[in-house]
């Protein structure tokens, strides 16, 4: 684990309610989520990523879009995806998408590449879920190699091959810092060493040590694989109050409705006051309370899985704008410094 810690935020751009408790519209939201990580960038926030989806309960489907406008209004924050869909998209217009921001924001663009937890975009942009396996593994394979910036030659199924082909335009020095976000699948965290990117393990039920099993594994291909030094990252949910009191009372409604509505799609049973309080507690993965509670939660699970990076996601359905900011303000103001003073 290196030292410091990098504490990043993610979010999907979930549509919020205003003082009313009515919707706002995407635009809003995305504005919203702009301001949002512009307060990430004043309180000391490592790394801002913005998830994509094709939902109406999420207002983010080109996520570079939101990141470019963040990064003209920011200066030090890092931006990645948190995932970019890779499956439904083009590895050549991926890296092109996030060279381009990298060079808008001074060399601070990053990606996190993934299956995506929904499949609305397969048939939106005319894939066959029964591909699902070829679509992701040919595509990442043509983004590592178009990682190298260099003539790229390259040949699969799913789209055009490609001979000694520029992609342009290159970063600005320091190459596209790559991740695989990956939820628990041992071949993922293979794939992940063999293509030399991070891992990034999406946390988001049950006791997160019971993922150093993946940790090892990653450390084992990498060394198979002839790497070394690739960095390790957790992506789970979470909500910071005053309070673990006034945590639990804010989240709980908002974090119900959400498990509800995404249930209901996939045939979970509805989330009961009890199973919410177990993952708020010391062995679940849902990070919610008091700057102290959650810091000494973070602390505990970087040091279970030697982490790089720990980025928490804030979003929780229709949770408004104002309580996303104050999770914000305290979670660079008061739990990043105390992370790092409990693992020093």
């Amino acid at each position: 684990m290196t030292t410091p810690l990098q504490m990043g935020l993610d979010t999907f751009g979930d549509v919020t309610v205003d003082e009313n408790g009515q919707l706002l519209s995407f635009g809003q939201t995305l504005r919203d989520v702009v301001e949002q990580a512009v307060v990430a960038d004043q309180v000391g926030v490592d790394f801002i990523g913005i998830g994509e989806h094709h939902r109406a309960d999420f207002a983010v489907s080109a996520p570079e879009v939101v990141l470019a406008a963040i990064a003209g209004r920011t200066s030090r924050i890092r931006l990645g995806s948190a995932v970019t869909v890779m499956s439904s998209d083009d590895p050549v217009r991926v890296f092109q998408r996030f060279a381009t921001l990298d060079g808008i924001s001074d060399g601070r663009a990053e990606v996190i590449l993934g299956r995506g937890s929904f499949t609305e975009s397969f048939p939106l942009f005319g894939y066959e879920l029964d591909d699902y396996e070829v679509l992701f593994e040919e595509k990442v394979n043509l983004f590592s190699l178009l990682r190298a910036e260099d003539a790229t030659t390259w040949s699969g199924t799913v789209r055009a091959p490609l001979r000694d082909q520029l992609v342009f335009p290159h970063t600005e020095g320091n190459g596209l810092p790559t991740w695989l976000g990956v939820g628990g699948s041992p071949e993922s965290v293979v794939r992940a060493a063999r293509y030399g990117f991070g891992l990034m393990l999406a946390i988001i039920g049950g006791r997160p040590e019971r993922f150093a099993q993946y940790v090892d594994l990653f450390e084992q291909a990498q060394a198979h694989f002839g790497a070394s030094g690739l960095p390790v990252g957790v992506h789970s949910p979470g909500y910071i109050a005053d309070t673990d009191e006034e945590a639990m009372e804010t989240l709980w409604p908002h974090y119900r409705d959400m498990h509800a509505r995404i249930g209901a799609e996939r045939g979970w049973a509805p989330m009961t006051i009890e199973q919410f309080e177990m993952s708020v507690g010391p062995q679940g993965s849902l990070y919610a309370g008091s700057p102290e509670t959650v810091a000494q939660k973070i602390a505990k699970t970087a040091r279970a899985l030697r982490l790089d990076r720990f980025d928490l996601k804030y979003s929780a359905g229709t949770l408004p704008h104002e309580k996303l900011v104050r999770c914000i303000t305290l979670y660079g103001s008061e739990v990043i410094p105390r992370v790092r003073e409990l693992l020093a």
